[in-house]
């Protein structure tokens, strides 16, 4: 009797933790997710890539709108053969379907020399929020630091 008891339970704990890994990835994990996304394809050059974390009613610093946002980007990218982000830790604050993400970051661009031509540090707030699913950016705001 013993046996069959243990053998119960050790099934029950396979079940749950079998439940547990197919759960759906915590908000705040599929965020950080996004972002980082989004980051990679700005190193590589694919504006439509990071695009696609943005909300068709994005809004920025002076007005900025998504069309600006990725007409600014895409005249980066063909600037610069290489740009770079670097991010400090990510400040995520999750309630429900939106969030807030705060962060320092620093962007290079050059031409694929060993040193950038050029860096600017930024403070940089952004709102998020669930769409289809997905999390997208709809609002950001920037600062340059000295």
């Amino acid at each position: 009797m013993a046996v069959t008891e243990k053998k119960m339970r050790v099934a029950a704990l396979a079940l749950l933790l079998g439940l547990v890994a197919c759960a759906p990835a915590a908000p705040e994990h599929r965020l950080r997710a996004r972002f980082g996304e989004m980051q990679a394809a700005v190193e590589k050059g694919q504006a439509g890539d990071f695009m696609e974390g943005v909300s068709p009613d994005f809004t920025g610093e002076s007005g900025m709108d998504r069309a600006a946002l990725h007409n600014l980007l895409r005249a980066r990218m063909l600037a610069d053969s290489h740009l770079g982000v670097t991010t400090g830790p990510l400040e995520v604050v999750v309630q429900g379907d939106n969030a807030t993400v705060a962060f320092d970051v620093v962007l290079t661009a050059g031409n694929g020399r060993l040193l950038p031509d050029q860096a600017r540090a930024y403070r940089v707030t952004t709102a998020w929020r669930t769409e289809d699913d997905e999390w997208r950016v709809y609002h950001a705001r920037w600062n340059g630091t000295p």
